[in-house]
């Protein structure tokens, strides 16, 4: 079966888990503090952690398209499927931004002005972190991304219908090239602005230059691993039957091999800081170790230990079985990664904003569901998200032929093989 049907019961599934995403962030929202702080920190958090998978998924088409690979071709309507979401995403940051705008939340503290004035060193990015930037920047580089994103799908599409002969073929493909090859740089510093302002600012007086880094790498495999669950899914059907397990296997290896860089980018950022014991960058770690120490050494398990073990044999990337078990694993543990990115600098905002002034980031916190650890509202809010971001995926994956057979390698990629012992 080379065409997906979007079944009945597929959208009446992925409506009820909205539904229950929709339900728990109301909840949320009534029994929340007088800011909202755990409402909108959830909505923050599950925004930019799929956009990004969407934005992902662009990239590595792009990236694939530019070195000339030919392996991935199978199952790149996936990921064309996917980066759809990024006009959702824009949709759900723009929520955020009026927010900043009305006032209506303290998710960053360079958000009030006032504090900002009293404060040198907020006043030294003032520049950079305000409502104008993040506004700006929101409209701009996302737009963009859903501009690439929307050219590269359509004529990955009139391949398939007006792609007749090779010649026309690589008609189709050095078109796709192009964009690709303008949409990469603009991708890497696009991407590592948009952190900074949503993601890094969260934490305004802490830097890091391998920040943007380390959550495109966690994007990334997050990405890779809801591909691999999407796939084992949807064969599980009947479709993809192209797919094979030596592209299985090379789904697994990216998985293996980008947890372990994962890895290396979350040792490089901690040891550089703890190595030069700078008070302004040690922070961010001293905070997370006294206030968040069980998610902080989970995510080294989840993330970097689970799957090295798990993905270690090699026969391993060929079954569904511990593929699909370490694609959930990894899953939840990247977006518990976000968690403990955003959760610990907009808790300590808000606290200042409801007039709870301590001695900063020394103060030892009491728990408090929702931000020391995930609650039941999060994981509803979370599972909510992801029901929406798979909605549009799989609509998206019935629009178009989920081969494509006019690509100029996909002889390449049905006839793709690996090295077993590789």
């Amino acid at each position: 079966m080379n065409q997906f049907t979007f079944t009945s019961k597929q959208k009446n599934v992925l409506f009820a888990f909205m539904g229950l995403g929709l339900l728990c962030l109301i909840l949320t929202w009534f029994s929340d503090d007088a800011l909202h702080t755990r409402f909108w920190s959830n909505f923050l958090h599950n925004a930019t952690f799929f956009t990004g998978i969407s934005f992902i998924s662009l990239f590595v088409i792009t990236a694939f398209t530019t070195a000339w690979a030919g392996w991935y071709v199978g199952m790149k309507r996936i990921w064309e499927a996917n980066m759809q979401f990024i006009l959702v995403g824009l949709g759900l940051m723009l929520v955020v931004v009026l927010g900043l705008w009305g006032h209506f939340h303290h998710l960053y503290h360079w958000s009030d002005e006032a504090e900002v004035a009293k404060d040198a060193v907020m006043k030294g990015k003032a520049s950079f972190l305000n409502k104008y930037w993040y506004t700006l920047g929101t409209l701009l580089i996302v737009g963009m991304w859903a501009f690439f994103a929307y050219n590269i799908r359509k004529l990955s599409l009139d391949e398939d219908i007006n792609g007749k002969g090779q010649a026309d073929n690589f008609k189709h493909h050095r078109k796709i090239r192009v964009w690709s090859v303008i949409f990469m740089p603009l991708a890497g510093f696009s991407s590592a602005a948009i952190i900074w302002q949503w993601i890094m600012s969260v934490d305004a007086h802490w830097y890091s230059t391998l920040f943007a880094w380390y959550s495109g790498v966690s994007w990334f495999v997050s990405m890779i691993a809801i591909t691999i669950l999407t796939l084992i899914y949807l064969k599980s059907l009947g479709y993809f039957a192209h797919i094979t397990t030596d592209h299985m296997h090379d789904l697994g290896k990216l998985l293996f091999a980008f947890s372990i860089f994962w890895t290396y980018m979350w040792f490089s950022q901690y040891m550089l800081i703890w190595y030069a014991n700078v008070g302004e960058e040690t922070v961010y770690f001293y905070e997370r170790l006294q206030n968040y120490k069980p998610l902080f050494y989970a995510n080294l398990l989840i993330n970097f230990l689970l799957p090295f073990f798990v993905l270690m044999r090699n026969d391993n990337k060929r079954k569904f079985g511990p593929l699909a078990f370490a694609s959930i694993m990894v899953f939840i543990g990247h977006w518990l990664d976000f968690f403990l990115m955003i959760k610990p600098g907009v808790r300590h905002t808000a606290l200042e904003a409801l007039g709870h002034h301590s001695e900063g980031h020394d103060t030892i916190l009491p728990f408090q569901m929702g931000f020391t650890m995930p609650g039941f509202l999060e994981i509803g809010t979370m599972l909510g998200f992801l029901a929406l971001y798979l909605f549009i995926t799989l609509r998206s994956l019935s629009k178009a032929a989920l081969f494509p057979k006019n690509d100029p390698y996909a002889g390449e990629a049905t006839h793709h093989h690996v090295w077993p012992y590789v």
